[in-house]
């Protein structure tokens, strides 16, 4: 679909270079965009004027096949406005759109649902698998393809031994770091916050090595939601059916991480209707109904990783190590756990593993790493609750196998 973007900025310009997929030298000559985005970061509304609810704004016009965008610098809007209009467009054609990371070894891909800060770059660049892209997909009845050209990683707390692959295009021509403090020498300091934890790195696909040449991949064999817990609830790893699947998919639960959001202190719940509601405007039984479709019709497994908190939750312990995850995630896409006896989790009634090679067992049960039995099961059943309070919204949406998919609350 061609885009044009119009900007006060030339690292804006850049940004589109990088992340929308590029138009060959013949593509250029006969260009006629069929959206064009107006980009004014420096021009600021005034809510009680206007009618809105900050100095920054986003407009889509898609009747006009216009974008404008206002008063922020967050070069994220760019492409998230376009984004936007891909999801109205593709359900209509039987394509489900999805704010997914893929990536695929052999014949067998993956998909990585999840909202910013849970996971889904990093864990997409997986050395062992080819990279399809890292946050915007389309699944068609041949598989997976790519909508952009490039990747739009976090950096914030960026380790060269655990996310090597980002690590190194943070030292390519090209890649724009937003948001990244420097030190005195020049180097960027990932470990500082102090202006955002959302710091940013565009770079082009092309700067990932191990990556598909024509960004698409099969049908996906594993599905994955990724989320970061705060509450310390959810085991690091679950198995679900399909109807937990479209459950979950719809709520869409993770935690807003401190600084990512404007006045966002520390790790809040966060509910987003098909990992992404923002950007969803159809109902999202839309999406659910064209996820469920193509699991059933593909026999996906369906898994969900916590890579957040265990052990009494952000307040008393540290993140999951990311090393334990990517062991997790390794086993159930390699097939390692197809023999390992899981456990049903008595709330929310997903299958839980009892062991996992290089992971300690006993966070995979996230009631054995709370000191406080009791006070797991009262903050259990208030995340229970959340969940069912939340879904009420859809309920009308959707069937009796999915509604029977929510957690129960047993206190």
């Amino acid at each position: 679909m061609p885009v044009r973007l119009v900007t006060e900025k030339a690292w804006h310009a850049a940004f589109m270079h990088n992340m929308f997929v590029r138009a060959t030298n013949d593509e250029m000559v006969s260009h006629a965009p069929q959206y064009t985005i107006l980009h004014a970061p420096d021009l600021l509304s005034v809510p009680e004027v206007d009618g809105v609810n900050s100095d920054a704004f986003v407009i889509l016009a898609l009747d006009r096949g216009l974008v404008i965008i206002g008063g922020t610098h967050y070069a994220g809007e760019i492409k998230k406005a376009i984004f936007t209009i891909m999801n109205h467009l593709l359900p209509s054609k039987g394509l489900l759109p999805m704010h997914c990371s893929a990536n695929t070894v052999g014949e067998k891909s993956a998909l990585f649902f999840g909202l910013s800060g849970t996971g889904k770059t990093t864990l997409s660049a997986d050395p062992g698998r080819a990279l399809v892209g890292d946050d915007e997909h389309g699944w068609s009845d041949n598989g997976v393809f790519n909508f952009e050209g490039g990747c739009y990683a976090k950096l914030i707390r960026l380790s060269k031994e655990d996310e090597p692959a980002i690590y190194a295009t943070t030292r390519m021509p090209g890649s724009i770091l937003e948001n990244v403090v420097l030190n005195a020498d020049g180097t960027p300091d990932f470990d500082n916050g102090s202006l955002t934890q959302n710091t940013r790195g565009s770079y082009p696909i092309e700067s990932i090595e191990n990556r598909t040449p024509d960004s698409m991949a099969g049908n996906p064999k594993n599905v994955v939601f990724l989320t970061c817990d705060a509450f310390g609830i959810l085991p690091p790893l679950s198995k679900l059916s399909p109807e937990q699947a479209a459950y979950h998919f719809i709520s869409g639960y993770t935690a807003k991480v401190a600084g990512t959001e404007v006045g966002v202190k520390e790790p809040q719940p966060a509910f987003s209707a098909c990992f992404g509601a923002p950007f969803m405007p159809r109902h999202p039984s839309v999406y659910a109904d064209l996820l469920s479709k193509r699991i059933r019709d593909n026999d996906s497994k369906c898994w969900l990783i916590n890579t957040g908190w265990v052990a009494g939750g952000a307040d008393a312990s540290s993140r999951i190590k990311i090393r334990w995850t990517r062991a997790l995630l390794n086993a159930a896409l390699d097939g390692d756990l197809d023999d390992v006896l899981f456990v049903e989790d008595e709330r929310f009634g997903f299958l839980v593993p009892t062991t996992c090679q290089d992971v300690p067992d006993n966070i995979l049960q996230p009631r054995d790493t709370w000191h406080d039995k009791k006070r797991y099961d009262n903050v259990a059943d208030l995340l229970a609750q959340m969940f069912v309070d939340n879904f009420e919204q859809f309920a009308d949406g959707c069937n009796e196998e999915v509604l029977s998919s929510a957690p129960k609350v047993l206190g």
